[in-house]
């Protein structure tokens, strides 16, 4: 586990956007690790040999907030220092002129480069290692992956006087280290409330399946939105993308009998009855705990 108070003291720098080209191989397609609503992440390493992910956010464009999700993410990353949330390394955020033809002459055009920069996480999104067979993950890098995010969420909620809403909690948001530590990532939407209040917003923010019925009935954002989603997250970590929809309708204890049962098999396919019936037990246990 990375040192808590290291890991505080670092402050996140206001990088160039010359040194940015230098590092990703001018934003080279080799150097590209994903792409995003908002942007393209390229990989790069600075000076002191550190690895980080650089976020170049997209031209501004019709329809596109990218000015409002690029103040969100920065200024919010900036408040929070937890072990489950990404950590901001640095920004940028520069206006340059160049010259561009437009309807047959060259005029002098603004400009904006805008980029945030994260530590680089080796066991990439958790939505890649999701798979039908029980997320592909022994049971307890599943509840330590759960335990994570929940841990990290609730510092979001609870760690300040106001709180963070994340408002796009999903497994493409949640980032894995090389221990599949889990970081929960991409705060574009990201909100600041006192804890207690309840607000609408006037369009749809969040990704389909992961907000909540009130969400979707009235606009209606309250702490439960994220809570809604954390649920969803955790469902598909033990039964992947496609076996959510067969879960999303069972009770808690129906969903830890059928995969107390599941593992039992798997453990017995092997021949490790004896180990299969001790270690359901403590799955039995440890399911619960992670469902309440």
């Amino acid at each position: 586990m990375e040192n808590e108070s290291q890991h505080s003291s670092t402050t996140p720098r206001d990088f160039t956007f010359q040194l940015l080209k230098q590092i990703t191989n001018d934003f080279s397609e080799d150097n590209r690790i994903g792409v995003g609503g908002y942007g393209v992440v390229y990989k790069g390493t600075l000076d002191n040999g550190e690895v980080i992910a650089v976020k170049k956010l997209y031209y501004k464009h019709p329809g596109l907030d990218s000015d409002k999700q690029f103040q969100n993410e920065c200024t919010n990353l900036m408040r929070v220092r937890h072990q489950n949330i990404v950590r901001l390394v640095g920004y940028c955020h520069e206006i340059r002129h160049k010259c561009v033809e437009h309807n047959g002459k060259y005029v002098f055009a603004m400009v904006e480069d805008r980029a945030l920069c994260f530590e680089y996480l080796e066991g990439g999104s958790l939505d890649k290692h999701l798979s039908d067979e029980s997320c592909g993950f022994g049971w307890h890098t599943r509840y330590k992956i759960i335990k994570g995010i929940c841990e990290g969420l609730n510092y979001l909620h609870n760690g300040s006087k106001e709180s963070i809403f994340h408002l796009d909690l999903k497994p493409a948001n949640i980032l894995l280290d090389r221990n599949m530590m889990p970081k929960i990532g991409d705060f574009g939407l990201s909100r600041l409330f006192d804890s207690t209040e309840t607000c609408s917003t006037k369009g749809i923010i969040g990704t389909p399946g992961y907000m909540p019925p009130e969400y979707i009935n009235r606009f209606h954002i309250t702490p439960k939105f994220d809570v809604f989603s954390l649920g969803v997250t955790i469902i598909k970590i033990m039964a992947g993308h496609q076996g959510y929809s067969n879960f999303a309708d069972m009770s808690s204890q129906e969903f830890i009998q059928l995969h107390i049962m599941s593992q039992l098999c798997r453990y017995m396919e092997t021949g490790k009855r004896r180990c299969g019936q001790l270690c359901c037990q403590i799955h039995h246990m440890e399911l619960r705990n992670a469902l309440k």
